[in-house]
């Protein structure tokens, strides 16, 4: 299946909510909490807006920070994945923590 997202949607892969210790213990969560950060896997071309082409800010393996009820899921292959528009996207997180 390839996907190719409209105008200005992105399909981004959620991250498996965790908690991590202090000592650098990772402890999965167990129950049903939706994660708000991921991973972006396909970005759609950008949209008209008054006449003016609207880029797309975020690109393909960003990791990013979206509102929590944005969107619609779906799975496919043991994954499940997310559609939402640019602007549901609050930040683009860059580093490593």
């Amino acid at each position: 299946m390839i996907l190719k997202p409209l105008y200005d949607r992105v399909v981004i892969l959620p991250d498996k909510p965790q908690e991590i210790l202090d000592s650098g213990i990772i402890l999965p969560q167990t129950n049903d909490e939706k994660s708000c950060i991921g991973k972006v896997v396909k970005v759609g071309d950008g949209q008209m807006f008054d006449g003016k082409k609207v880029e797309m800010q975020v690109k393909e393996n960003d990791k990013v920070l979206y509102s929590k009820f944005a969107g619609a899921s779906f799975k496919f292959k043991d994954a499940t994945y997310l559609i939402i528009r640019q602007a549901d996207i609050l930040s683009i997180i860059e580093g490593d923590k």
